[in-house]
């Protein structure tokens, strides 16, 4: 049986919520953020993304950006700009742009639940990026930003959240992406015992979005656990930020690669290659794919659009309806030479949010050699991945619109 449990949020004052708020700290690179924190000294980047400020790239083992996270946080507190709940509270959290609406709950997770299986995942972390995140959560002591969570949904809870969400908010703002951010406190004690149980009858969770953070989280947890061998006691740190939503209203992007080098490859011998799994239409006018087995790749100036051949091979695999699968397998490792894209430095991504002018930019500029767009991953085909056991390439998926840090932080301590 899941459980989920209210939390006393470290949160803004009302009239420093919108200026709190800030994309999730794996969106924006370094430069971005830095530009973010000038124009906003309250930004909550501060907190979240390490080494902003910083004049030069330190050792992987130095202390000083998490330190520096640390310190922002703490003063963030004592200047009153965060405050955090007298008592444990859910939290409802509705994101809405361009007519569409995803309405979650904000609550903690026992992490033991991931470890045993409970809270599904479908990718596999880097290995850096989660170290990353667990000297943040141990040197901060506090969980800043919430793992991205799906369930299948069930109409009793929606219409309990719907029901929560008549009441005034506490938080209405739209950010400067243009997206509304709504947040309800749910306090009262009849309120937060419903949830629970309504919640506790669900099978399983998904993690959408945040595998570092959830990865993170729990080997934090064991190492928290180190320092009170003795207590018996559930402690703060074996639970995990998260947000709740129902799976269908959630929207998936494509999640575009960008490859540098064509796998030795003359450019004539790269496109011969392509035609061995792939039927291959030379110059279009950047055709979208429109199913799991059709790519668009913009390369030396053209788009091009490709079709797999004989797919799906195996329609009981759960993963041979996943684009990001299919790209590795038929042209990612056998023609480009990159088989592990975890690894490999010879492949970026970048959500389908930034657009294909952006793609192009960066091949014309000589940055990468080919730019290559997938047909967006169904939710419900990444819960069937989970469902397997089985894991997808990383980054098969981009969930828009983003959560936003700083509206919720997770103390493993007193503030």
């Amino acid at each position: 049986m899941l459980a989920i449990e209210p939390f006393k949020a470290l949160r803004p004052a009302r009239q420093y919520a919108q200026a709190v708020a800030a994309p999730p700290y794996d969106v924006v690179g370094l430069a971005e953020a830095n530009e973010i924190l000038a124009n906003n000294p309250l930004s909550f980047l501060q907190v979240e993304k390490t080494g902003l400020g910083l004049k030069e790239e330190l050792p992987l083992d130095d202390e000083t950006p998490f330190l520096n996270s640390k310190a922002n946080l703490t003063r963030l507190i004592q200047q009153g700009v965060l405050f955090q709940d007298p008592k444990p509270c859910f939290y409802l959290y509705r994101l809405a742009i361009e007519g569409r609406r995803q309405l979650g709950l904000v609550s903690c997770l026992n992490v033991a639940q991931y470890e045993e299986g409970l809270i599904k995942k479908h990718e596999l972390t880097r290995s850096h990026k989660q170290l990353d995140r667990i000297k943040h959560i141990m040197t901060v002591a506090s969980q800043t930003g919430p793992v991205f969570i799906a369930y299948r949904a069930v109409k009793a809870i929606d219409d309990l959240m719907a029901r929560l969400a008549a009441a005034p908010p506490e938080y209405s703002f739209v950010a400067d992406d243009g997206v509304e951010h709504t947040i309800w406190v749910v306090a009262d004690s009849q309120d937060t015992n419903e949830i629970r149980q309504k919640f506790s009858l669900l099978p399983a969770l998904y993690i959408a979005d945040g595998h570092h953070r959830a990865a993170a989280a729990a080997e934090a947890a064991r190492r928290f656990r180190q320092f009170h061998p003795e207590s018996s006691r559930l402690l703060p740190s074996d639970f995990m930020l998260s947000v709740l939503f129902p799976h269908d209203q959630l929207w998936i992007m494509a999640y575009n690669r960008l490859v540098k080098g064509l796998g030795g490859h003359s450019p004539e011998e790269f496109l011969e290659r392509i035609r061995e799994n792939f039927l291959l239409n030379l110059d279009v006018q950047t055709m979208t794919p429109r199913a799991a087995n059709e790519f668009s790749i913009y390369f030396q100036g053209r788009w091009h659009h490709l079709q797999a051949q004989n797919h799906p091979p195996d329609r009981t695999d759960p993963l041979a309806n996943i684009p990001a699968h299919l790209l590795q397998e038929r042209l990612l490792a056998p023609v480009l030479g990159i088989s592990d894209p975890r690894l490999s430095d010879r492949v970026d991504f970048i959500g389908g949010a930034r657009g294909t002018a952006e793609l192009e930019r960066l091949v014309d500029s000589g940055q990468f050699d080919l730019a290559i767009i997938l047909y967006p991953t169904s939710i419900e085909d990444l819960m069937r991945v989970a469902d397997a056991g089985l894991l997808m390439p990383p980054k098969s998926t981009w969930f828009e619109p983003k959560l936003r840090s700083g509206l919720f932080t997770h103390l493993l301590t007193g503030p």
